[in-house]
């Protein structure tokens, strides 16, 4: 898909007060690795994530989101009676129904007139969601549209700690699935994209390619909807390994792909930010993709896997630290359970 009538107006985000390392997570975990003999150090070699950051207890997805959004808006000239459409695009929500969206758009004090719902689509969540905002500034049905997303990684990080605790018949094989849990960090962004003519810049989003390669949805999966409050009961099954190799796969289809559809070349990105992952996974994807390593913008050591916050809130980071500079062009590119893969190009 490519656009024409697209600005980013703005990327803002809200980030976490508490940090938590990955030593003190094994310390919680140490009678289990003296049982297993499992060196410390492991979760940050395997890994690269030094912390993450966590929401004070009592923090829900729709607060995280909310206070991104008032960012969004006090660094963006669009007005609010000018926003049409608002999505929560987390993996994280309040709860199963009404739409988490329904409450971050009464905490910001939307217009009856902006209609509020959310998606799920993994960690590809807020790159959805743009794109799906851009079709409808591209069709005239809205002005302008904000994407949000809190992801509260406590309640399935202190679960997944309870879990291997308890599991007394626990090996160094049946224990694998869990690590992908122990490297979810916390975090919140907002995106308003909106006509170009309502914007005093040019951040323009030229276009988005997004594959579906569903025989994998099994690598991946979280329990029941119940919500992500503090005290729920949340667990995630990952094969880490086969999703890493299927996940990578999918993405450089989707990348010869959107080079096709977009006409731009590997050369023509100043910057490339991704869903951050783990070390293997980046080193693998960019050797996969046949793109320079060096033009990649980490945070995955101070942050951990954010899901859908981890890609837009790695573009906002590059952008507010001058790595993205004015007329420059940048990719975002992810790859979600499922298994789903999207990239986007922006002329910043």
């Amino acid at each position: 898909m490519l656009y024409k009538n697209v600005n980013i107006e703005c990327i803002s985000y809200e980030l976490p007060p508490e940090a938590v390392t990955s030593e003190e997570i094994e310390q919680q975990l140490s009678s289990v690795y003296e049982r297993l003999k499992l060196p410390p150090g492991r979760l940050e070699l395997m890994t690269g994530i030094r912390e993450r950051r966590l929401w004070m207890p009592g923090t829900m997805p729709s607060d995280a989101a909310a206070m991104a959004g008032a960012n969004a808006l006090a660094r963006s000239q669009i007005v609010k009676s000018d926003i049409g459409c608002l999505i929560n695009c987390s993996v994280c929500r309040d709860f199963l129904e009404p739409a988490t969206a329904t409450v971050v758009h009464h905490k910001l004090g939307f217009p009856e007139t902006a209609i509020a719902f959310d998606i799920s689509n993994a960690c590809l969540g807020i790159l959805t969601g743009m794109t799906l905002v851009a079709g409808m500034i591209e069709a005239g049905q809205i002005k302008a549209g904000m994407l949000v997303a809190g992801e509260n990684s406590r309640p399935l990080l202190e679960t997944t700690i309870r879990t291997i605790l308890g599991d007394k018949t626990i090996t160094r094989q049946s224990i694998k699935p869990f690590f992908a849990s122990l490297t979810i960090g916390s975090g919140a962004v907002a995106v308003i994209l909106c006509r170009k003519d309502l914007s005093s810049h040019d951040h323009r989003l030229l276009g988005a390619t997004s594959l579906s390669v569903t025989e994998y949805n099994d690598l991946c999966r979280g329990n029941a909807d119940k919500g992500m409050g503090d005290n729920h009961d949340t667990l995630m099954n990952t094969d880490s390994e086969k999703l890493m190799h299927c996940g990578v796969a999918a993405a450089a289809e989707t990348w010869n792909l959107f080079l096709k559809e977009t006409d731009l070349k590997r050369n023509d990105f100043a910057c490339f930010c991704t869903h951050q992952v783990g070390t293997a996974h980046r080193k693998l994807l960019y050797e996969k993709l046949q793109i320079d390593i060096g033009r990649d913008y980490p945070t995955l050591d101070r942050f951990g896997n954010t899901g859908s916050v981890s890609c837009p809130l790695t573009a906002a980071l590059a952008i507010d630290n001058g790595v993205v500079a004015n007329g420059s062009t940048m990719a975002l590119m992810g790859i979600g359970s499922g298994i789903n893969c999207a990239m986007l190009g922006i002329k910043w």
